[in-house]
């Protein structure tokens, strides 16, 4: 069996007196399609956030494509390892966090060009074949203000893989988004993950997405992965009965 392309061990993570992480294990493989789900508060997006240290963990280490991270004190050389692993994850976020001041093709351009050093003919042409992929091409001159919510997420989605990171991390990408515009989202996120190449750890409550698309689902309670599996199994057959309920509670 090939090494793993996220692997985290004893996570924890606190805010004071607060525990919200209380010892995550998991590996996830190359191409695998991770749903997180559970109730508010549980800890899925702090979860998230730790995987790329915008939190930093309170104890643990976290591997992402061989780039490994301890918690610990911020030294030079943890700095530099936290820019390296980063380099590795894409992060779409629940606000879509574009710079409004910026036309579509310059967010996606943005960090290839200034963080990647990556010639600007290569990354233009990269970042136009990016936006086809997420049908925003016709959008690449506008600024996001004259986009709608949906329209802004895709983008967000193709700046997030302009950078050809290994590992996608989706925030609840839909949870700001109007109804009628959540499906153009999922479906830009169901194509990604039928293409088999992109590892994606995906933060939602959109269960008719995680039935159809999930490799696996973990279902997090008080800061723990309480139960995981394939959708098949937690949705036929869950083992907790705080599972159950929830599920029963959100479909």
């Amino acid at each position: 069996m090939s090494a793993p392309v996220v692997s985290v061990r004893n996570l924890h993570k606190s805010f004071g007196d607060l525990e919200v992480l209380r010892g995550i294990d998991i590996d996830i493989a190359s191409g695998e399609v991770v749903v997180v789900f559970g109730r508010s508060g549980s800890g899925k997006s702090t979860f998230l956030r730790c995987i790329n240290f915008l939190e930093d963990p309170t104890q643990g280490e976290i591997d992402v494509a061989g780039i490994s991270v301890a918690a610990g004190l911020p030294t030079r050389q943890r700095r530099k390892q936290i820019r390296q692993l980063r380099t590795r994850c894409g992060m779409v976020f629940q606000q879509f966090n574009l710079f409004p001041h910026m036309t579509v093709i310059d967010n996606v351009m943005e960090a290839p060009l200034r963080v990647g050093k990556e010639p600007q003919k290569e990354v233009r042409e990269r970042s136009l074949q990016l936006l086809a992929d997420v049908g925003m091409s016709d959008k690449a001159d506008e600024h996001p203000i004259r986009l709608s919510g949906g329209q802004q997420q895709r983008v967000a989605i193709a700046r997030a893989l302009a950078m050809r990171p290994q590992v996608m991390l989706f925030d609840e990408p839909t949870s700001a988004l109007d109804p009628e515009l959540i499906h153009e989202v999922l479906a830009v996120m169901k194509r990604l993950a039928d293409s088999h190449s992109t590892t994606m750890i995906v933060v939602t409550h959109e269960m008719g997405f995680a039935r159809e698309v999930a490799s696996r689902m973990c279902f997090f309670h008080d800061g723990r992965i309480l139960e995981q599996g394939t959708p098949e199994q937690l949705f036929s057959a869950p083992a907790s009965p705080e599972t159950k309920r929830f599920l029963d509670a959100v479909i």
